[in-house]
């Protein structure tokens, strides 16, 4: 199973449905915070010594300008390059290194959609005070994760010009899509080891949102399931007219794609329309959503985006 399977399925039974809501304690300097497992976490002060357990979170941090204070990160946390002096505390198959954890002496680990419930229980048996950050729904609530790190690390004013940014990258995009009566279908693969049994993904994903919002219309979005299997047969019937490699990184190519049995007949494939993507863009819940979103509305609609 690879890591996409790994972090994808996780989220499946671990996205939570609504961000945390915050509060400032009596005192101005502790910070107190309801998180995504409406826990009250309180800080005595911004962490600044944290440690992350997913790559989203991760992204966050070096992200708002708290790069220097993340002393140890999860397995797959490869993003930005400067997160890989971070130690490595593990995270394959969620396994954790605890002891590699508390050996750092963190005074935030902060957890994300992928880990469960009772990671977090383990990790404040040991003593570590733990924030879990719920997964966004949307990029405004991606939003307010950024800001909700940001308190935890005393970097609000970086996130602020950071979230301003987003904001117009996003509504730039929105600008140019919205006038446009057009649509186009589009299939994106998370994993085809089996071409005539294709994954892709289903509604209520990352990728299902950034599609809809980039200006398309993903044919998954009919399926049961986020990890949705899809038969040849259905995505002949379907025949979308713009085909994305998320699978990309794995080898996947355009050619690789016209060359299956079955597939030439699509419509994306005697057209052209296959595209690779890098993943990582639609399907880890930070910044980069942002990047994601840009680069999908460029490959649907490149007539407004030249």
């Amino acid at each position: 199973m690879n890591r996409k399977f790994f972090l994808f399925l996780a989220l499946l039974f671990l996205l939570a449905a609504c961000g945390p809501k915050a509060a400032q304690g009596t005192d101005s300097a502790v910070i107190s915070m309801a998180d995504g497992l409406e826990r009250q976490v309180t800080l005595e002060s911004p962490a600044q010594r944290v440690v992350s357990l997913t790559p989203a979170t991760t992204e966050i941090l070096f992200a708002i300008g708290a790069g220097s204070q993340v002393v140890g990160r999860d397995l797959f946390s490869d993003y930005p390059p400067e997160a890989l002096s971070a130690m490595d505390i593990g995270g394959s198959w969620g396994e954790y290194n605890l002891e590699a954890i508390v050996a750092l002496e963190p005074d935030l680990v902060i957890a994300g959609g992928i880990n469960p419930p009772e990671l977090v229980s383990s990790l404040e048996g040991l003593g570590l005070t733990v924030y879990f950050l719920a997964n966004p729904l949307t990029l405004e609530e991606m939003y307010i994760n950024l800001e909700i790190i940001a308190q935890l690390t005393g970097r609000e004013e970086e996130a602020a010009d950071l979230i301003e940014t987003l904001k117009a990258r996003v509504a730039a995009v929105d600008e140019k899509v919205a006038p446009l009566s057009y649509a186009p279908t589009v299939y994106y693969e998370l994993d085809a080891t089996d071409p005539t049994k294709p994954y892709t993904a289903g509604p209520g994903t990352f990728v299902d949102l950034l599609i809809a919002r980039a200006g398309g219309i993903n044919i998954g979005s009919e399926l049961q399931g986020q990890w949705a299997e899809i038969s040849l047969e259905q995505l002949i019937v379907s025949d979308p007219a713009i085909i994305i490699l998320g699978d990309s990184i794995y080898g996947e190519t355009p050619e690789k794609v016209a060359a299956r049995p079955g597939w030439e007949v699509l419509t994306a494939v005697r057209d052209g329309t296959v595209f690779p993507f890098d993943d990582d863009l639609v399907s880890l819940p930070g910044p980069r959503m942002v990047d994601g979103l840009e680069g999908l509305a460029r490959i649907l609609h490149p007539e407004v985006f030249e």
